[in-house]
């Protein structure tokens, strides 16, 4: 449930990419390219997830924890790069995903 959850949050904010490239006035300048790479970060996270949807535990447990480690990436792109509505969503989001996949972890990756 929360794997499909987090892979489902993921999804939603792929669904708007216009909105993630945008950046906000007066945003460093690195800020449309950091966005625009965030969006091909996304696309290439969400087909690592899937692939490790089969994937034996060990596995899974590693490529979720590099996938909570490119949220925090991500969320601290949106934070920096964007304003208003569009930033509160997609930093809310990314909050989100990283604590569904905290819980995930800790449930199923103990030892691991």
């Amino acid at each position: 449930m929360m794997r499909l959850s987090a892979g489902l949050a993921l999804i939603l904010v792929l669904a708007a990419p216009p909105v993630l490239a945008q950046g906000r006035a007066g945003a460093p300048a690195d800020c449309q390219r950091d966005l625009f790479q965030n969006e091909a970060g996304m696309r290439r996270e969400l087909t690592r997830l899937q692939s490790a949807g089969t994937a034996d535990q060990a596995t899974q447990c590693r490529v979720w924890r590099e996938h909570v480690t490119y949220l925090q990436g991500a969320r601290s792109v949106f934070a920096t790069c964007q304003t208003g509505r569009q930033r509160e969503e997609n930093v809310a989001q990314m909050d989100t995903s990283i604590s569904e996949y905290r819980v995930l972890l800790a449930n199923r990756c103990k030892a691991r």
